[in-house]
């Protein structure tokens, strides 16, 4: 039988793409999803603390460092195969079809390349790369979720325009470039109302994939990696923090109570640690790392975060 070697979870966001210069490109100010300057008449007092060069630069080193220990967890488990939970960010799935999860089972992804810039940064279109699926493991969890009453939808093909979205990618831009594993990518909506899976949906399909695995008749070693989070692009510690320890004592009931209403925006992304929480439910979890990354007075940011079982 296949067996679930590691569990990985992993912010994707700013905090991971290079020094505190990089997130300060991100203009807050501007973003429309947000009332910046309510957020900043209600700012922590010591916001002016959070964005000391001092204090930046040490949040950016500890998430260098926990990317590095998870990339050589990652290498030391020799996975075979590796499922990510990821958020769609209408790259793949649009508005005319928006499913609640949806299970990768081609053969082949493309990736565009990043051309870096910050926010708005481009795909290089002219130089893609294509990497292997695993339509196996795909089809495996397909027949076992539909076998257990969880509709989920499938795709075959990705959009020639966009290719794999930025939850997959970032296992090869940020966490293992030169990777050669194949990888199912498990589409979860937690960005798009109206039928975002609420925490308890969230854990019980993470469950669900566990027990496919567990059950399918091959020897494959599997790794799965939850990817997104924490808290942006308003920095909400509390939810976090009510998140991560939930994870960490194990505590399903609180882990699918937290407050639907509080994952808004980028903050949306921590349903895949849900997800991933209940594939990973026999296990313990390490906490590497948790770094409120902020960038700007408003309480603006990405909260990053960095975990694994095993």
């Amino acid at each position: 039988m296949a067996e679930i070697v590691l569990g990985l979870a992993s912010t994707h966001g700013s905090p991971v793409g290079g020094p505190p210069s990089r997130w300060l490109q991100i203009d807050d100010r501007f973003d429309p999803r947000i009332d910046y300057e309510a957020l900043l008449r209600r700012a922590r007092p010591d916001m002016e603390r959070e964005l000391d060069p001092e204090v930046m630069e040490r949040r950016c080193q500890s998430v260098q460092r926990s990317l590095a220990e998870l990339r050589q967890q990652l290498l030391a488990a020799r996975p075979d195969a590796i499922l990510i939970f990821g958020d769609d960010q209408h790259e793949h799935l649009l508005d005319d079809n928006m499913p609640q999860f949806c299970v990768y089972r081609g053969s082949w992804m493309t990736v565009y390349p990043r051309i870096p810039g910050g926010k708005g940064e481009r795909k290089d279109k002219v130089n893609p790369v294509e990497y292997e699926a695993c339509p196996e493991l795909a089809e495996q969890l397909i027949r076992h979720l539909t076998d257990h009453e969880f509709e989920v939808a499938t795709s075959n093909r990705l959009r020639a325009e966009s290719g794999l979205g930025h939850a997959f990618t970032f296992l090869y831009e940020r966490l293992l470039p030169e990777c050669s594993i194949p990888v199912v990518p498990f589409m979860v909506n937690t960005f798009y109302p109206p039928n975002q899976p609420t925490p308890k949906r969230c854990y019980a399909i993470g469950k669900a994939v566990r027990e496919a695995i567990e059950s399918w008749d091959d020897q494959r070693r599997v790794a799965v990696l939850a990817s997104g989070g924490l808290s942006h692009t308003i920095i909400d510690e509390e939810i976090d923090q009510m998140l991560l320890d939930a994870m960490l004592e194990k505590d399903v009931e609180r882990l699918c109570s937290l407050p639907v209403e509080r994952m808004t925006l980028g903050t949306s992304e921590n349903r895949n640690w849900i997800i991933g929480a209940g594939a990973m439910e026999p296990l313990p979890m390490t906490l590497l790392a948790y770094e409120p990354c902020y960038r700007s007075p408003a309480g603006t940011g990405c909260a990053a975060g960095f975990a694994y079982w095993k």
